[in-house]
């Protein structure tokens, strides 16, 4: 068995090390790049979601490299990312691939189920040597959302931005490469020495720009023209509250990892969205209030092009912003959309921000 997945964001060093552990051949599909969006695009329903288009994308060249079988999860809901495995497989088996598709279902915080669909991978090992891989695996999920909210913080702190995003990357590679749980800490230790090294600018201070939205667009860099980073060298500091562990702890193992948050945020929504509306459309609307509420000078929604969830949360943030008086900027990402024309309405609502604020009085120095 040579096993693949597709990727999103930096969650494959996570998912490769776990099926590494557990002795299986693991296939990294290469970085999403405008050869994968094309493979995907041309197979995939013209309308379909862009993550669906990069998934398949990321399949096809990963069974170009050799991979014999598939893992990909599943869902339910009003989100259609829970017919993207059959979809998937049915369009690379139209294509005539000879694979196996391994469909891990979203077991909603049922611990024991997950460890079955995990021990049904095809391959024996013992409670201890599954529990041994999943601990690395948690350990590097967690070190690469503390690298990302890092470079969350300095990119728009430092002057030589360049150095940053190196310096980052160099320890998304360490972490991949680290074979002892123990060692994890001291990368990180390193890399923020590193950082804290750097030249800083010394005014005007950020502005903090939360992102919501659903979780693909958010996480995979391809996806969103890598908004985070050029939010960051236009001198503003990236808020999240959608992390991959976050996602895992909430949604996988129903908070048993570490304390959970998501049941407080979702508290924010409740004066304009009570209901479930599938994926992330209620949890954007109430860490968009929380933001509001909390020192965030503005929002953006991200989201592929016809998204339905994020669709209505759309319409409920027009309430939102009237009444916490909060910008919010909806962006939605497909396979037409340009780089120049997203840091062109970045910008504008970044110079939007800031004469706000010095309307307000708010603009700061340090």
């Amino acid at each position: 068995m040579r096993i693949t997945f597709p990727h999103m964001g930096n969650s494959h060093i996570a998912i490769s090390s776990l099926l590494r552990e557990l002795g299986l051949d693991v296939v990294v599909p290469p970085p999403c790049t405008r050869r994968t969006l094309e493979l995907g695009a041309r197979y995939s329903p013209e309308f379909v979601c862009l993550p669906l288009k990069l998934n398949l994308g990321n399949m096809l060249e990963a069974l170009e490299k050799g991979a014999d079988t598939v893992l990909m999860a599943g869902g339910w809901g009003p989100c259609r990312f829970g017919y993207y495995a059959q979809i998937e497989r049915d369009i690379l088996e139209d294509l005539g691939h000879s694979f196996q598709m391994i469909i891990i279902e979203a077991p909603d915080s049922n611990i024991l189920q997950l460890i079955k669909q995990v021990r049904n991978l095809g391959i024996k090992v013992s409670w201890r040597q599954l529990y041994s891989a999943m601990r690395m695996a948690w350990a590097k999920l967690k070190a690469i959302d503390y690298l990302e909210e890092r470079m969350h913080y300095w990119l728009p702190r430092a002057i030589n931005k360049i150095q940053v995003e190196k310096t980052i990357s160099l320890g998304f590679k360490r972490i991949d490469r680290c074979s002892e749980q123990e060692n994890i800490p001291r990368i990180l230790e390193d890399v923020e020495q590193q950082l804290s090294l750097l030249p800083a600018a010394t005014a005007p201070a950020p502005l903090r720009i939360g992102l919501v939205g659903e979780i693909y667009t958010i996480l995979e860099p391809f996806a969103n023209y890598n908004i985070e980073n050029q939010l960051g060298r236009l001198g503003s500091e990236v808020v999240r509250t959608v992390y991959m562990s976050q996602w895992v702890n909430d949604h996988l193992f129903g908070g048993y990892l570490s304390a959970s948050s998501l049941q407080n945020i979702l508290k924010y929504a409740d004066p304009y969205l009570k209901s479930w509306v599938g994926g992330h459309g209620r949890e954007t609307v109430a860490s968009t209030v929380q933001f509001a509420h909390g020192d965030v000078d503005g929002v953006i929604q991200v989201a592929p092009l016809t998204c339905m969830p994020e669709i209505v949360a759309q319409a409920v943030l027009n309430k939102v912003q009237e009444v916490e008086g909060i910008p919010v900027m909806t962006m939605y990402f497909d396979e037409h959309a340009g780089e120049a024309g997203i840091i062109t309405r970045l910008e504008a609502f970044l110079d939007m921000i800031r004469w706000k604020n010095a309307e307000m009085g708010k603009i700061s120095y340090g």
